[in-house]
């Protein structure tokens, strides 16, 4: 049975120009949903806003049953520790530690196991004790990806976590977070401008005109 993991009503922000008006949004258990749109249209914003990390000029987040913005900022550190993971292009590892240091950092702090299942799926349990310098790009994606799901998030924000990854790896990245969804009864919200990847998703939006169009 799903559940509502996700819901964001009026949602309109600007910086030096608006950038969307009024923006209704909801993720279920067990779904993936893409947004796409031109660079500087907002999707990234938009999906900073449903993350925890910047409140709209108007609108209301409820997330995980909370109302988002009306939270201390220690309960939303909280979700930010537990429920939610971040997957960014530019994937922000500790690079003096292994692979594994960087994911021991994230279960450490969550309370959870790694999974050396996950690591195999991924193709890095035969390199997940070399040093982050000494792993390629793609490589450093999939530690920074295992981090994220060995945190077993209920709901997973991607922004372009394919960017800068070659076709097979970037497949194999969706792939996976595809999987988790199913498995562990979560969502997954993916910004990207990557058209082939976000027709993976079950539904995908364009964001464009202020508005967000499915």
């Amino acid at each position: 049975m799903s559940k509502t993991l996700l819901s964001a009503t009026g949602i309109s922000h600007s910086f030096d120009y608006p950038l969307f008006d009024n923006i209704d949004f909801s993720m279920e258990s067990s779904s993936s949903k893409a947004i796409l749109g031109r660079s500087g249209c907002g999707k990234s914003t938009l999906l900073h806003i449903l993350s925890t990390f910047l409140k709209p000029l108007s609108g209301s987040v409820t997330l995980l049953d909370r109302e988002l913005y009306s939270l201390k900022e220690s309960e939303i550190e909280r979700i930010r520790r537990y429920d939610i993971g971040i997957v960014f292009q530019f994937h922000y590892l500790f690079k003096g530690m292994s692979g594994l240091e960087n994911i021991e950092v994230a279960t450490m702090l969550s309370g959870e196991q790694i999974d050396r299942s996950l690591l195999k799926r991924l193709e890095i349990d035969h390199l997940i004790d070399n040093k982050i310098s000494e792993l390629s790009g793609g490589q450093q994606q999939r530690v920074s990806l295992a981090r994220v799901l060995s945190k077993r998030p209920k709901i997973i924000f991607a922004d372009e976590p394919t960017g800068n990854l070659d076709k097979e790896t970037a497949n194999l990245v969706m792939s996976v977070l595809l999987e988790y969804t199913k498995t562990h009864n979560a969502g997954l919200l993916l910004v990207t401008h990557d058209e082939e990847m976000a027709l993976r998703c079950d539904e995908s939006y364009h964001l464009r005109d202020r508005e967000l169009v499915r």
